[in-house]
């Protein structure tokens, strides 16, 4: 299967700095698609974490029909866990899957851009960082592009595949061929601070955390209101959660820098709850408890 994906993409290795959250489940979608996958990040520790939960949610899939027993053990032995950055000089495409702050993206960026080969390809999973200044730190502008997955990324479908100022039209055609090749649908945005996802959903989740913080309802009001109401399958502050309140934080702070504009100054309360350690789901208690 993977020479077929090769063929299809020109991209058989693929590489991925980050193994938590977002980096495992990437992970998880090349090697379930036939794609080799080096998965590098700075301790054993978290490379062990990022295979257990890889494992899991494969034998999930499994349970529900969406995959045979037979291929989990295959895509598992695709994945190959590392410490050393340089192991990713094989990658055909290189993604970051690191936290969302710019200085942090721009060393990886730097670093891989001397590690991989000429014809490889850079993409971030970014969020709400600009993909131009991150092309900049790089001396392969027109092969850096954004891969903005979501979570959970082997369940959604969307990939905001982001075009920066620099990137050719060659890097674009085979990031859009490669999403889909992964089983998900690559939508085409322009590079702007938060792209259209988080342009659109940090605001609201912001102005929800504003209405818990002035009393106007409870966060189980607030959900209820939009799932009821409004459609939505979970509720504004129930998905903050679910993302990490520091990371909602953290976009936050990129549209606000990026727009100059006020209105998406972080709620306060989302502030003092991250200062608190209180980040969701990944850390037991945020807006609910989820503390076993």
């Amino acid at each position: 299967m993977a020479d077929a994906v090769a063929a299809n993409t020109n991209i058989g290795t693929i590489g991925v700095v980050g193994a938590g959250t977002m980096g495992s489940g990437i992970a998880h979608v090349f090697a379930r698609a036939g794609f080799r996958v080096l998965l590098c990040d700075v301790e054993q520790r978290i490379l062990d974490r990022a295979i257990s939960a890889i494992r899991a949610n494969l034998g999930r899939e499994a349970a529900k029909g969406k995959l045979a027993e037979g291929e989990i053990e295959p895509a598992l032995a695709r994945i190959l866990p590392t410490i050393d950055r340089d192991a990713l000089g094989d990658a055909d495409l290189a993604i970051e899957a690191a936290s969302e702050r710019f200085e942090v993206k721009a060393e990886i960026f730097r670093a891989l851009d001397r590690i991989l080969t000429q014809d490889a390809i850079l993409a971030s999973n970014t969020s709400s960082i600009s993909i131009r200044r991150l092309a900049a730190e790089t001396r392969r502008p027109g092969q850096v592009i954004g891969m903005h997955f979501f979570n959970p990324v082997p369940v959604m479908a969307l990939v905001e595949v982001v075009r920066g100022q620099a990137t050719s039209d060659a890097t674009f055609a085979r990031v859009e061929a490669l999403a889909v090749r992964v089983g998900k649908t690559p939508v085409a945005v322009n590079d702007a601070p938060g792209f259209v996802s988080n342009r659109v959903l940090m605001p609201l989740i912001n102005e929800a955390a504003f209405a818990v913080m002035e009393g106007v309802a409870t966060p189980e009001a607030v959900d209820q209101i939009f799932k009821l109401g409004m459609a939505h399958p979970m509720g504004p502050l129930t998905l903050a959660d679910l993302i990490g309140l520091d990371v909602c934080v953290d976009i936050l702070k990129v549209l606000e820098d990026g727009f100059g504009d006020a209105k998406y100054r972080a709620c306060p309360l989302l502030v003092e709850m991250v200062e608190a350690g209180k980040l969701g789901r990944k850390s037991g208690l945020g807006f609910y408890s989820y503390e076993k």
